[in-house]
């Protein structure tokens, strides 16, 4: 591109409305892969959310200019789908065997091995969250961070399990029907922007619910019968290697989720960011809210914003609207404290 004085410039660093498409052969069925940016940079793996892919699960976060430019000039970015789940899936065999969320951590590595990656970045959303959770405890030389977004570390509740059991009958026999739909984005949006007979949904949540509909029933019941079989992780917490940055937001059905993973985590290695008035699902209801944090985050691995946008006037947020102990000079080095930092719809 070329320069410009008024105006602040991402280079060739704005994601296109598609990357380059893989899929690939694992031992535990096919893979699809996104891939956007440069392949010989640091990689980052994204793992969406139940019945979502990197189009309704991170396309907030990645459109928000100051985010991409973030993350598109430190790394090249590998979207995994989980099986089915991919743009314009079709619908699974019958005669395919249901995959565990060991299967499917198992995945991410033969996807790494395939791409002749080392150490990764890992983003995952809620039941993502939990997968690349599980694959850092199972292959702890290969990951070297953790941003989860919503995170579940625990076995189901009793009332998590009947709750999944109801939806997992629901996507067996009906499909993608309308009360499968507003479940979901329950599960993964607040109050505020579902709207009700007064206010409209928003723009964020109206998409989301465009794109479930291309959602194939059995494939998201597939993921769902999985993650309703989940073990508890949390006595491997604290022998993570890495660095992890939690965000939830406080209108989450999973806050507690997130709040009980934070304080199983070594303190020294870990920060967590809670963001008001926001659901499960802040890489689309508020992507703005991440940016700061993970600013920092990232500074421990001597990564940073290019110089073009590092003070950009157009920037949603400033420093007065973290908590001061995020911007401590031990939460931005190579140690992040295990705090609460509530980030303000006021900016």
């Amino acid at each position: 591109m070329g320069d410009s004085s008024d105006s602040v410039s991402i280079d060739m660093e704005t994601p296109s409305l598609s990357g380059k498409e893989y899929v690939i052969e694992t031992c535990c069925g096919y893979v699809s892969v996104s891939v956007y940016g440069d392949q010989d940079k640091p990689a980052l793996v994204t793992y969406p959310d139940l019945a979502v892919n990197h189009m309704s699960c991170f396309q907030g976060l990645f459109f928000c200019p100051e985010a991409c430019s973030l993350l598109l000039h430190n790394f090249c970015i590998y979207h995994i789908s989980p099986p089915g789940h991919e743009l314009g899936a079709a619908t699974i065999s019958p005669d395919d065997p249901l995959l565990s969320v060991d299967d499917l951590a198992d995945q991410i590595a033969e996807v790494l091995n395939y791409f002749s990656l080392d150490a990764v970045m890992c983003m995952g959303v809620t039941a993502g969250a939990y997968i690349l959770t599980l694959f850092a405890m199972k292959y702890r030389q290969r990951v070297l961070g953790l941003i989860l977004i919503s995170p579940l570390c625990n076995a189901p509740s009793w009332t998590e399990w009947l709750y999944n059991k109801v939806l997992s009958n629901l996507l067996y026999y009906y499909g993608m029907c309308g009360v499968v739909k507003e479940l979901l984005l329950k599960r993964y949006f607040s109050k505020e922007v579902r709207g009700s007979a007064q206010v409209p949904e928003s723009d964020v949540v109206q998409a989301c619910r465009r794109l479930l509909d291309e959602r194939q029933g059995l494939n998201v019941w597939r993921f769902l019968e999985a993650m309703n079989g989940r073990q508890d992780v949390s006595d491997g917490l604290r022998k993570l290697l890495c660095r992890s940055l939690i965000f939830v937001g406080e209108n989450s059905p999973f806050h507690f989720e997130a709040l009980d993973m934070t304080s199983k985590l070594d303190r020294r290695h870990s920060a967590l960011v809670e963001v008001q008035a926001c659901g499960s699902m802040v890489t689309e209801e508020q992507p703005h809210a991440m940016l700061i944090p993970m600013e920092y985050f990232l500074v421990g691995y001597g990564m940073y914003r290019p110089p073009k946008l590092s003070v950009s006037p157009r920037s949603p947020l400033s420093p007065i609207c973290i908590s001061p102990e995020l911007l401590s000079p031990e939460s931005m080095g190579l140690k992040l404290k295990p705090i609460k930092t509530r980030m303000s719809l006021e900016v």
